[in-house]
Formats: C-alpha cells, structure tokens, sequence
C-alpha cells in the first residue's frame, strides 16, 4: 500500500509535488494558509487543509515545503504530529542540526528545482536517521518528479546554488538565445521553439551519452564555420565566468540563510 504524504506549504512547487504524487497512487495531503488556491488539487485525489498539524497527523511522510523564515513556525506547530515519521525539508540553507533541534523525527533535507512541475526535477538529498527501506521510500517519492541522488551534506549548498537556482541561470540563457533569433530575423515563436528545443537536445544527449560537454561543443565547431565565431563572442564575454559566478554567489547565499537562520 502506498503510504500518506502531507505537502505542508503547497505554493508552486508544493503544489506540483502534490500533484506528482497523487498520479502516482500516494494518498496525499496538501495545506496552504489561502487553501482555496490549491482546491484544483482535488481532481487529482489531493486532499486540501488549512491546517498543518491536522495534514500532518494523518501522514506517514510530511514534506515541508515553506519558505526557510517560515520553518521554526511551521515545525513547532506540527511537532507533535511528526515524532518518529520521515521528514523532508525543502527549505534552503537550513541544515540538518538545526531541523534536529526542532523536531523528534527521521530527518531528509532536500533541494529540488522548479522542473518539477514537468516531472523533470533534480533533486539532491541528504538524510539523517532513516534506515535503508526508508531511503528507499524517499527515493520512491523523489522519483515521482525526476530524478534524485543522494550526497553528503556539506554539498547541499552547493547543491542549491547550482541546480536549485539553476533554472533561473538557464532561462537567462534560453532568453538570450531567443533575442538573438529575433535579432537575425526568425519570428518569436519558431525563435522560441528552437532556442528551447536546442538546450533540450543538448542536455538529452549529454546525460544519455559518455560524452563530456567540450566534446560536444567540438562535434558542432568547424574550421572556418558559424559555430567558431558565436562560440569566440561568448569567451569574450565571458560567459563561463559570469555562470560560475552566478552558482558561486547563489551558494554563498544559502550558508548566509543558515548563518542567520541558526542564530
């Protein structure tokens, strides 16, 4: 039998996490402060609360979906309902010791990204006190919106600044990919289109092949070609270091959130 899961917190992404897991059988519940904004849940089986701790009491998983400010608050609302179940906190830059101290249950911090919504989330994970068949349970539940993995705590700020924000960084690009279309002449839609449909591919053949991306970069560059002058632009402007500051400024600022979170 699948298990209960109550989504504490269905904004966007708690909101697709619900949806993902009731199409795949869990028996789910969803809160939210304006539950009327999530009622469109329930032609997929989800249950709707306005009450976290009742949500809470019913499940046998509780995905904490708040924003970080918002997790004390939450925790201690619900604390009693959580002792001994499996906990999985969403929430950026608070670390395992601190959600420790808050309540008495097996403990998952999380980092999805907003590709959840299409069932195509990466999802960083790491866990404390649950054995094998419980990381195998989470794992399941994690699956229901891509794919997972499990790594060590130390990585999940990282983690956060480079695929939980990663989304964002992306779309600049896609954006920019798309005015440069418009710039050259293609009308909005099929400059969309191909612009989306590119980094689609691109990523496709990178996870599905041994392929590191400089060798794909070079499959595309010919001596003399199109490729070579796009690709000498973008060293120019240094657009490698631009990203890789983006993921270094997004991380600092996830250890910030835990800092001051933690005080």
């Amino acid at each position: 039998m699948k298990k209960s899961i109550a989504v504490i917190g269905a904004g966007t992404i708690g909101s697709a996490v619900a949806k993902a897991l009731a199409e795949e059988g869990y028996d789910v519940i969803a809160t939210r402060r304006r539950v009327e904004k999530i009622r469109w849940l329930e032609e997929y089986g989800v249950r709707s609360l306005r009450d976290n701790k009742a949500a809470a009491e019913k499940a046998d998983v509780i995905i904490l979906a708040v924003k970080p400010n918002k997790v004390g608050k939450v925790l201690e609302e619900i604390k009693p309902a959580v002792e001994g179940k499996i906990l999985i906190s969403f929430a950026a830059g608070i670390p395992l010791r601190i959600l420790r101290g808050l309540a008495d249950a097996k403990l998952v911090r999380a980092m999805p990204n907003i590709a959840v919504l299409v069932g195509e989330s990466f999802t960083a994970y790491t866990a404390d006190g649950l054995e094998e068949k419980e990381i195998e349970l989470v794992e399941r539940v994690f699956g229901a919106f891509g794919r997972c993995l499990r790594v060590e705590e130390e990585y999940m700020d990282a983690i956060t600044g480079l695929s939980g924000s990663g989304p964002a960084y992306a779309s600049v690009f896609l954006e920019s990919l798309i005015y440069g279309g418009l710039k050259v002449g293609l009308p909005r839609d099929t400059a969309l289109l191909a612009a989306a449909q590119t980094l689609l591919g691109t990523a496709k053949l990178l996870l599905e092949t041994d392929l590191h991306p400089a060798q794909i970069r070079d499959m595309v560059i010919t001596p003399g070609g199109t490729t070579i002058d796009g690709v000498f632009e973008l060293e120019e402007g240094r657009v490698r270091t631009a990203v890789m500051k983006a993921v270094d400024a997004a991380t600092k600022k996830s250890k910030i959130l835990s800092l001051e979170i933690g005080r």
